[in-house]
């Protein structure tokens, strides 16, 4: 278990947490204690790491002592080039936001979307607005069966190749653009994972607005709830349900499988 220095010995497990601003969130802090409670010799360490230096991170992580690392937003896609595995949700994705290294290969997997499935869920929420068709859009479509989502961006044909892309028979797609109305507040979550500048075309706003973007992040989801007094929900509100997940990935690979001295790179 950490001392209560938490200091790092030669038999610690060590993980990144990798980020533009990694530094300033509480990601590290909040799994740390949870290593901790559980009797883990294990430790996060928050790496600030400039885009120029992502690839050149990564390299060098197949040779160290470095166990893994939980990726930041910005770069869930700078990933995939340098991974010798992939899950197949990274795959469909083009997403990738934890890894674990197996000797010298890097094996990428998803674990933020599986914890937002499961938040909804446990909100019992079943009606989803989901804004967006990029990585992270295609990665929640990928874990969200049992949802009856509805499919929202500006431009129709790409939202048409998106819900294609991934399967959605009979969609419900829907145009959101500046100068309309759009009123989603009879569904039971908001999922913003577009990279719209602004959301003030959106009315009416659910009881569950989420975009899990960091505090550094811009989210034009929150500042339209902040200006209708809505709940919105980002990745810092979250930490507890991603620490866990984390926690369980750690150990379903098998890597948290030894407490005290008895840890082994």
């Amino acid at each position: 278990m950490m001392n209560n220095g938490n200091e790092i010995s030669h038999h610690t497990k060590l993980y990144g947490f990798i980020g533009e601003y990694a530094a300033q969130s509480s990601m590290s802090a909040t799994l740390n204690k949870l290593f901790k409670a559980q009797n883990k010799n294990a430790m996060m360490i928050p790496m600030n790491i400039r885009e120029d230096d992502f690839f050149f991170t990564l390299s060098n992580m197949k040779k160290s002592h470095v166990n893994g690392a939980l990726i930041s937003n910005e770069y869930v896609k700078n990933a995939l080039e340098i991974l010798d595995e992939a899950s197949e949700a990274v795959k469909r994705s083009g997403m990738c936001d934890i890894l674990i290294r197996d000797e010298q290969k890097l094996i990428g997997d998803i674990v933020g979307m599986r914890v937002l499935k499961e938040f909804l869920e446990n909100k019992n929420a079943k009606k989803v607005a989901l804004i967006g068709v990029g990585s992270r859009a295609k990665a929640f479509s990928f874990f969200a069966n049992g949802f009856d989502i509805s499919y929202f961006y500006d431009d129709l044909e790409k939202l048409m190749n998106f819900t294609k892309e991934i399967g959605a028979v009979n969609a419900d797609i829907n145009r959101i653009a500046e100068g309309m109305d759009i009123d989603l507040s009879s569904y039971d979550a908001v999922v913003d994972f577009s990279d719209f500048d602004t959301l003030d075309m959106i009315s009416g706003l659910s009881a569950l607005n989420i975009d899990m973007k960091q505090k550094k992040e811009f989210s034009a989801l929150k500042v339209r709830a902040n200006e209708m007094g809505a709940a919105y929900i980002g990745f810092d509100d979250m930490l507890d349900e991603i620490s866990s997940a984390v926690f369980e990935f750690l150990k379903n690979k098998k890597h948290l499988e030894h407490d005290k001295s008895d840890m082994r790179f």
